[in-house]
Order: structure tokens, then C-alpha cells, then sequence
């Protein structure tokens, strides 16, 4: 049973956050704020290489309400879709240093108070969110986002976005224990709608590049699996890039030329080797869609996306026969431009960008023919974090 989703609207988010709130704790929360999830149109597994990369923000989006409590203790209640609640309760860190544990979930937020520019006092806070958990669309950045901003209304400290991005970066590092690169927090901060955000991840300078089509769409196609994983798969990969970088004596694979690719050839074990082609290369795929983008060529962007995925297979690693299977199926779907797997990869999402009038057909088409059970939704770039006026 496929299934279409669509994003609840905010409005409803901050009912259900504001409702759950007072039945809780018993009074009204006074601050609020939300992020959103995000799709990355193209530079995968390039941005922990200082290279480029361009992502959209999703009209999905978590959102955050809460307020003092008076007391040193920080009590959070998280609402999930299926409407099971989870809670956790740790110290804050206005009265002690805040460490990571369990439940496991709870360290994203757990992280983000830590690395706050100020002492927090203790807060209640619920938390609830519509983007899609384990597709690939940065759930967690969208969660460390929105919590962080929600921090900056209830503290009155605002912090420059750039700045806020990395110290969400970081919490993740230091908590989860994830080490992933800037972009997810990066778009989560930054997105404007009917734009997609060129980043460079090595000078943090960012470029919104314009994506407004009546009739070009973004179509993302949740494969709906997540491969067990032994949790060292994403840094075993940063780890060969780095490898390649230093058999290179550069300082990261951004300053990868071709020509450095055939010398490594002849120093470094094949699996670097493919590790960092796959870098070099998508990092010029990238910047060449960035400039495609404005001139609606969409021709082209659509053989680049199918160039990233084969890429990200074959090279990188990181697919798996779902993901390949949902590509090879729009490769000869009507209306279709191109597609790749987005994400992390190993489960997770498909984005193809698809002419309008075929959207109907071509979700017929991948029903029909995939093995699995997809979920589809259509990406509208979106605005990013904000702080919310509550009632």
C-alpha cells in the first residue's frame, strides 16, 4: 500500500505543541520556534570534503514550544506521528554540565543546550514535528534547529545563523556521536522558499539560487528501508576521504583535481581511490547544476542526477538495491529529467525531477513496478528556522 503525504501546516503543529503543552504541564508556553526537514538536490557525501553542495528546505517542519519551569531540572515530552510520547529530564545547564546518555533520542536536544552561548535554566518544552523520520531528510537537523531557536526565544540571546548552524553541527558531533558535515544544519537555518542554497562547506559562504517552475517539479520517493547498519559505515567514508586527502598532502579533497585521482591510483588502496573520484567529481557536478538551475536546463541537471546516483552506487557505496531499483525504474518513466538517491544513502529517499504533467503517471509507474512499498511526496523549497509569535 503506497502512500502520499503531505506537510500538516504549521498552524497545526503549534495547535497540537501548544495543547499538549497544557495538558503536560498545566499553563501556557511562551516561547516557540520551528525548522524544517530538507531535501539535497545534488553534492552528496562531498559536504565533510569542504566541497559544494545544494539542498532545498522542506515544508515540513518541527516545531518546539516551552518556558521556564523555576526549578534546575529541563523536562522535555516529544510527540511522535503514531502518538506515542516520549520524555527525558536532565539537568540544566545553568547548574550542571549536561552529559550524553539515554535514551538515546534525547541527546540531540541534550547537545544543543550544551553548546547554547549561555547557561540555561530549567524548562518544560513538547516538541512536534511532521517530517519524516529515517527517509533521509534530516530529521535530526531539523530537530537540533528548531531546538536551538527555540532557545533563543526563551533565553531573548540571538545568535547569528551561520554560528548557530555550526554549534548545532558540533552538538551532534560531541552527543549522537554523528560526524556529519555542515550542510544539514546549514539549509535547516537558512532555507528561502522557491530557492535551493549553493553552500560551500569550506568558507561557509552560501548562494540562494532560484527554483521557481510551474512546470518542473521535485518528486521524492521514500523507499521505505533503512538497512541495519554497524554504525561506522558514515565515518569509514570520511575517513577514506581523509586518507586520500593526506596520501595527496592536501588539506581536503576540495583542492582534488582529476589528475591527483590518477596519481592516487598508483598510491592508495582501489577503495580510496573510488572514494575520492566520487568527491572530485560531485563537487563539479554540483556547481554545474547551480548554474543550470536559473536557465531551466533541465536536460542537463536531469543527466547530472542520474551521473550523482550512478556515483554514489558504484564509488561511494552508499546505496542499496532499493534505492537502484527506484532510479532504474524512473530512468524510463515518461516526464522524467533524472534521479538520484539524497541522503546518507544505505535506505531513504529518491528525489527525480519530473515535468508536472507527468507526476500522476510516473508514481503509477514506480507502484507498479517497485518491489517495495513507496511513500511519495512533492518538494516545495521552503523558508528555514524562525521563531514562532504564540498566542
Amino acid at each position: 500500500m503506497h502512500q502520499e503525504i503531505s506537510a500538516k501546516g504549521e498552524g497545526t503543529l503549534v495547535r497540537e505543541a501548544c495543547d499538549k503543552f497544557r495538558s503536560v504541564f498545566g499553563r501556557s508556553p511562551v516561547a516557540g520556534a520551528s525548522a524544517p526537514g530538507r531535501v539535497n538536490l545534488i553534492g552528496e557525501h562531498v559536504d565533510y570534503c569542504e566541497g559544494f553542495v545544494l539542498p532545498v528546505a522542506l515544508p515540513f517542519t518541527t516545531i518546539v514550544v516551552g518556558s521556564y519551569n523555576h526549578t534546575e531540572e529541563c523536562t522535555v515530552v516529544s510527540l511522535l506521528a503514531s502518538g506515542e510520547e516520549l520524555r527525558c529530564s536532565f539537568p540544566a545547564s545553568s547548574s550542571a554540565k549536561i552529559q550524553a546518555g539515554k535514551p538515546a533520542w534525547a541527546n540531540y536536544i541534550k547537545g544543543v543546550v550544551a553548546m547554547f552561548p549561555e547557561k540555561v535554566r530549567g524548562f518544560d518544552a513538547v516538541i512536534v514535528s511532521d517530517v519524516p523520520m529515517g527517509a533521509g531528510v534530516s530529521s535530526s537537523a531539523s530537530l537540533e534547529v528548531s531546538f536551538f531557536t527555540f532557545l533563543e526565544h526563551l533565553t531573548g540571546v540571538s545568535v547569528p545563523a551561520v554560528t548557530k548552524a555550526q554549534l548545532c553541527q558540533k552538538a551532534e558531533h560531541e552527543f549522537p556521536g554523528m560526524p556529519c558535515g555542515i550542510m544539514d544544519q546549514y539549509i535547516v537555518t537558512l532555507g528561502k522558499k522557491d530557492h535551493a542554497l549553493l553552500i560551500d562547506c569550506r568558507s561557509l559562504e552560501a548562494k540562494h539560487i532560484a527554483l521557481e517552475s510551474r512546470d518542473t517539479v521535485i518528486l521524492v520517493v521514500n523507499s521505505n528501508v533503512k538497512h541495519q547498519l554497524t554504525g561506522s559505515e558514515y565515518p569509514q567514508r570520511r575517513a577514506q576521504c581523509q586518507q586520500a586527502a593526506s596520501l595527496l598532502d592536501l588539506a581536503s579533497l576540495r583542492d582534488a583535481t582529476a589528475e591527483d585521482i590518477k596519481k592516487l591510483s598508483s598510491e592508495a588502496d582501489e577503495i580510496v581511490v573510488k572514494r575520492a573520484k566520487h568527491v572530485v567529481e560531485e563537487i563539479s557536478r554540483t556547481e554545474l547544476v547551480a548554474k543550470l538551475l536559473p536557465s531551466r536546463d533541465f536536460q542537463q541537471v536531469g543527466q547530472l542526477f542520474y551521473q550523482s546516483h550512478d556515483s554514489l552506487s558504484r564509488l561511494m557505496e552508499v546505496s542499496c538495491p532499493e534505492l537502484d531499483e527506484l532510479v532504474w525504474i524512473m530512468r524510463s518513466a515518461p516526464g522524467v529529467y533524472g534521479a538520484r538517491m539524497t541522503g546518507g544513502g544505505f535506505g531513504g529517499c529518491v528525489i527525480a525531477l519530473i515535468k508536472q504533467e507527468y507526476v500522476g503517471e510516473v508514481k503509477r509507474k514506480v507502484i507498479a513496478e517497485y518491489s517495495g512499498t513507496p511513500t511519495f511526496f512533492v518538494c516545495k523549497p521552503s523558508d528555514g528556522a524562525k521563531i514562532l509569535k504564540l498566542d
